[in-house]
């Protein structure tokens, strides 16, 4: 599989990756035979990095890539992290102590001396713009807790700010056929920056996937179901903000555009993956299948200049006016 340089980092990474909140939890039960499992085959199909949060599964996803890894000891796999959710969202939150105290957390976990990559996690919007927190970002690195740092933002607004900031080795945004706005600014400033940019929900929690209708139903503990109207965090990260019935309707316009040999989900990951300034995309996986078929999405041809205005005017049409104002 490609790989490109994550930024200022140097560092590499697959141009597909893996993310692995689903392995943690918020997405329903996860077996762990199943998420090792999941891992393999990821790995199997040439994933190079990881990208975890200490708040995924409170820990869990952090630790079954550790045993994962453990098992693998050949393997060169870039894990990237998160920090910052495991508190109340108030700026004064986000200081060295603290900062030290999730890094120790999170080093065990993951059972490394160094992190290769930490990023904040969707803090407050004021955090981006308060020096001081990027200060003890560098003392980190100095203390060589971490290798760089990045942000995870769920706005175009916090990611030119934190792009701004020369330590910012990354930014994580939300980027797929139903949320165009990061190409306008963010991927423009970020290449001209030399900052990577890690794509993130790909597939729209899956609704690009073409495979939900309007009465599929997802289970209790899926944030498909409790945060569809943003009620635990940011509505943004659930079906990417787009209200769930015209997502549905959406999608199945979306599917028709893929081309022989591609599945609805490959039509959106191959769509990404083209964006100039994109370094990696994330989808997650539930099953070894799942992994498989996205990794696989690196491999196709890419898409025809018709193929890709057709997702535009798609997006025009039927997205744009629900999420280009919030995000």
């Amino acid at each position: 599989m490609d790989e490109r340089v994550i930024g200022r980092s140097g560092q590499r990474a697959s141009v597909v990756g893996l993310g692995t909140w689903q392995l943690g939890a918020d997405w329903g039960d996860v077996d762990d035979k199943e998420a090792l499992a999941v891992l393999e085959a990821a790995v199997e199909s040439g994933v190079t990095f990881f990208d975890t949060a200490d708040v995924y599964g409170d820990g869990r996803s952090e630790q079954t890539i550790a045993t994962f890894l453990r098992a693998r000891p050949e393997l060169d796999i870039f894990v990237a992290t998160k920090m910052g959710r495991r508190v109340d969202q108030i700026p004064e939150n986000y200081v060295l102590d603290n900062f030290r105290a999730w890094n120790d957390r999170s080093r065990r976990n993951l059972g490394v001396d160094r992190l290769d990559l930490v990023q904040l996690h969707c803090p407050p919007t004021p955090v981006y713009s308060t020096d001081e927190v990027f200060d003890a970002l560098d003392t980190l690195v100095a203390e060589e807790r971490i290798a760089r740092y990045g942000v995870s933002v769920e706005t175009c607004e916090e990611a030119l700010t934190a792009i701004a900031r020369p330590g910012v080795a990354s930014v994580q945004i939300i980027l797929n056929p139903f949320r165009m706005k990061p190409l306008r600014e963010v991927l423009p400033a970020a290449h001209e920056a030399g900052v990577g940019i890690i794509a993130r929900v790909p597939l729209a929690s899956g609704l690009l996937s073409g495979k939900y209708t309007k009465d599929t139903v997802f289970a209790a503990n899926d944030h498909r179901t409790y945060n569809r109207h943003g009620e635990s965090f940011d509505q943004g990260e659930t079906f990417s903000g787009v209200d769930y019935a015209t997502g549905v309707e959406a999608a199945a316009e979306f599917a028709e555009l893929a081309p022989v040999g591609y599945t609805p989900a490959q039509l959106a990951l191959r769509w990404i993956i083209q964006q100039p300034g994109v370094t990696t995309v994330i989808p997650g996986a539930r099953t070894p299948e799942q992994a498989r078929a996205n990794a696989a999405a690196a491999a196709l041809p890419e898409l025809s200049g018709d193929t890709l205005s057709a997702i535009r005017d798609l997006y025009d049409r039927r997205i744009q006016d629900q999420v280009a104002g919030r995000w």
